[in-house]
């Protein structure tokens, strides 16, 4: 049985009406993790944590949440729940919190890449609860971000952009990075519910500060030029740009690192989407070729879900070469099931 399954982390359906505890509900509650138990641990443990949540998150980039998840999820009960009820002085405890929190925003996130909405929201919001209570503000906004992109993409605009808002209104003093990740995720949602203004100010903020961060120690280390030029294409996908769309997400492929192999070949899906859209038929075959280069080594629903919709748009057009090529290569490296 997937341990994350058990008790209040059960799937749901996404829900739009989700309430996000505001920063000053949460700072501070050491009561959000019980105490007294005989177990008592020290900074090594809370060390532990953040390494296991790191290369958890190595995992998840390469191969997907599908293989992922599983493990975090045994981990936070097997593991962390009995250091959350371990004894230990204020600054260890705060340090464990901190450490939890961050594993359970990863989790979250590795249940929205399989689809998993409501458990996904679950554990984002035991993640602002553990972050608070070990004062944790990065890890708090983090989730907030985390939580308007789920939103957006399943395309709940205004909710998305509460979020975004929210994670930028609590977030510290942040640095060049940390700014362009919050109000590059801001520029999305804005876009999204039809506020072209709103939306391009808010690029050119996220442009302006990822300048003044390169070059820099990375913050944070997924969100970079590649993640920028992404943001860039979602923006101007929803304001209607198609071309300029496709040219933003060709330039983040371009940018992004090889070790982030699962969003590749998702975004690649898009692209060759987008591509398809604006009536680019072979460029978005060998967009989509590119794609299943990936596939096999990727456990993802969003990766599933880009096969399913590439199936659906090539069945008309099996009259030309290559889109027919691309068609039978996809049966044979995917399973059966998303091509039905």
């Amino acid at each position: 049985m997937d341990p994350s399954r058990r008790g209040v982390m059960g799937a749901a359906l996404f829900s739009v009406a989700l309430t996000a505890p505001n920063w000053p509900d949460v700072v501070g509650r050491m009561e959000a993790a019980g105490t007294g138990a005989a177990q008592r641990i020290g900074m090594p443990e809370a060390r532990l944590v953040g390494d296991m949540t790191e290369r958890i998150s190595e995992l998840d980039d390469q191969f997907g949440g599908r293989h992922a998840r599983p493990m975090a999820s045994a981990f936070l009960i097997n593991t962390v729940a009995p250091y959350l009820r371990a004894d230990a002085p204020d600054d260890v405890r705060k340090a464990m919190l901190s450490a939890a929190s961050d594993l359970l925003y990863l989790t979250g996130y590795m249940a929205v890449d399989e689809g998993l909405h409501g458990l996904a929201q679950r554990y984002y919001v035991k993640a602002l609860e553990l972050a608070g209570a070990g004062e944790d503000h990065l890890t708090y906004c983090t989730t907030l971000r985390g939580m308007s992109v789920q939103a957006v993409d399943l395309g709940h605009g205004a909710k998305a952009m509460e979020l975004a808002d929210a994670a930028a209104t609590a977030s510290p003093k942040a640095g060049p990075r940390m700014q362009a990740f919050l109000v590059g995720q801001q520029a999305h949602a804005a876009a999204q519910t039809g506020d072209r203004t709103g939306a391009m100010r808010y690029i050119r903020e996220a442009e302006a500060a990822m300048d003044r961060a390169e070059g820099r120690a990375k913050a944070l280390g997924s969100y970079d030029p590649a993640a920028l030029n992404y943001h860039i294409s979602q923006v101007r996908y929803e304001l209607g740009d198609m071309l300029g769309a496709v040219e933003a997400m060709q330039q983040a492929d371009r940018l992004r690192p090889a070790i982030y192999r699962r969003t590749r070949m998702h975004q690649r899906g898009t692209l060759a989407e987008r591509q398809f859209e604006i009536g680019h038929l072979e460029a978005a075959c060998a967009t989509w070729n590119q794609a299943l280069d990936d596939y096999p080594n990727v456990q993802s629903g969003r990766a599933d879900d880009r096969v399913r919709t590439m199936f659906k748009v090539l069945r008309p057009h099996l009259k030309n070469g290559t889109a027919r090529d691309l068609y039978e290569r996809a049966r044979h490296v995917t399973p059966a099931s998303l091509s039905a």
